[in-house]
C-alpha cells in the first residue's frame, strides 16, 4: 500500500490539498528515529486503538506505566509491558496475534505527539507492535499540562456499562478539552488526537456527538478512514482523578460548501470507569491554537 488509501486521498482531493498532503507524507515511515524512542521511554501513558476480534466494534483504550514500559526494541518495533486493564474492551485485541493496532503517546508537558500504527504480536511482558507507520504530528490543539503524579492509592471504580450517555456522562464530554480518536482501514488501525477549548464537543442527544474537524497536517489519516469505515471508538478521560469514559459506534463527516468539516458521531455503546488511570496531571495551559467556541 501507499502512503495514503483511497479514503484519505478522496478527502485530500474534496480539499484541495493533494499536493501539500504528498509533501507532508514524507514524514510517514516505518523506523523508530533515536529522538521517537527517546520520547516513548519517558511517557507514562499510551492510547491505543483497535477493532475488538469478536465484535468487530472500534474501541480506543489508555494504558499507563512507569516511564519505560514503552519502548522501543528494534528500529520498526515498539514494545508494552502490561496490557489492558481487566474487562477493558480492548482486552481480546491486545492478546490476538496480528491484529492491526493505532498508537499515540502525547506528552502535555512538552506538547508533543507520536503515532506508532502496526500489527501486534504478543510477548511474555505484554506486547510489542510491528511498525507499518511511525510519525509525529505538529503540537496544534495539545494543551499543555506541566506535571503529573501516579496516586498510588487510587484504585478504580465498578465500570458501569450504557447503551446511551446519561446526564453526568453528558456533563463529562462537554469539559472535555481533549479526547482520542480510533479508526480503521482495510489494512491497519489509527489513534489520532483532537483538542479544543471545553465545549468543542457538542452533545446533542444521549446518543450522539458531533465536533469541529479544525485544520491540521492536510493528510486527512482519520477522516480518509471515515470514508471507508465509518466504526469508531472514542475516548475521553479526566486529567486530575483518572475517570474514563470509551465510546464505540459510527461516525461521518459533514463538509460544507465554505471547506469547513464536522464529525458526527453515534453511539453503540459506552464503558464509564471511575478513577480509571492512577495519574493526576496538573491544571492545563490551553494551546493557543484552539478557536473560541460560541456559546
Amino acid at each position: 500500500m501507499g502512503t495514503y488509501h483511497a479514503g484519505s486521498l478522496a478527502v485530500q482531493e474534496l480539499m484541495g490539498v493533494r499536493d501539500r498532503a504528498d509533501h507532508v507524507g514524507r514524514s510517514l515511515g516505518q523506523d523508530i528515529k533515536p529522538v521517537a524512542a527517546a520520547f516513548l521511554e519517558l511517557q507514562p501513558l499510551l492510547i491505543t486503538g483497535a477493532a475488538d476480534p469478536g465484535t468487530g466494534r472500534v474501541w480506543a483504550s489508555a494504558l499507563t506505566g512507569s516511564p519505560g514500559f514503552v519502548r522501543a526494541t528494534g528500529p520498526r518495533q515498539m514494545s508494552v509491558a502490561g496490557g489492558a486493564a481487566a474487562g477493558d474492551p480492548l482486552t481480546a485485541a491486545l492478546t490476538t496475534p496480528g491484529t492491526h493496532l493505532g498508537t499515540i503517546a502525547l506528552d502535555p508537558r512538552t506538547r508533543r505527539r507520536m503515532r506508532l500504527n502496526g500489527r501486534l504480536r504478543s510477548t511474555a511482558r505484554g506486547f510489542a507492535v510491528e511498525a507499518d507507520q511511525v510519525f509525529s504530528n505538529c503540537p496544534k490543539y495539545i494543551q499543555r499540562r506541566e506535571s503529573y503524579e501516579t496516586v498510588a492509592d487510587r484504585l478504580p471504580g465498578r465500570p458501569l456499562r450504557l447503551t446511551e450517555l446519561g446526564p453526568e456522562q453528558q456533563e463529562f464530554i462537554r469539559a472535555a478539552d481533549t479526547f482520542f480518536l480510533a479508526t480503521v482501514h482495510p489494512g491497519g488501525a489509527d489513534v489520532s488526537h483532537r483538542g479544543g477549548n471545553p465545549g468543542f464537543v457538542t452533545v446533542t442527544s444521549a446518543g450522539e456527538l458531533t465536533w469541529p474537524d479544525y485544520s491540521g497536517n492536510a493528510m486527512f489519516l482519520t477522516l480518509g478512514n471515515l470514508r471507508t469505515d465509518p466504526r469508531t471508538g472514542l475516548l475521553f478521560l479526566d486529567w486530575t482523578t483518572g475517570t474514563t469514559l470509551q465510546l464505540t459506534g459510527e461516525a461521518h463527516t459533514e463538509f460544507t460548501d465554505g471547506g469547513e468539516r464536522r464529525v458526527r458521531f453515534t453511539l453503540g455503546a459506552a464503558l464509564w470507569t471511575p478513577a480509571a488511570l492512577p495519574l493526576r496531571w496538573s491544571a492545563p495551559e490551553y494551546s493557543p491554537a484552539n478557536p473560541d467556541i460560541a456559546r
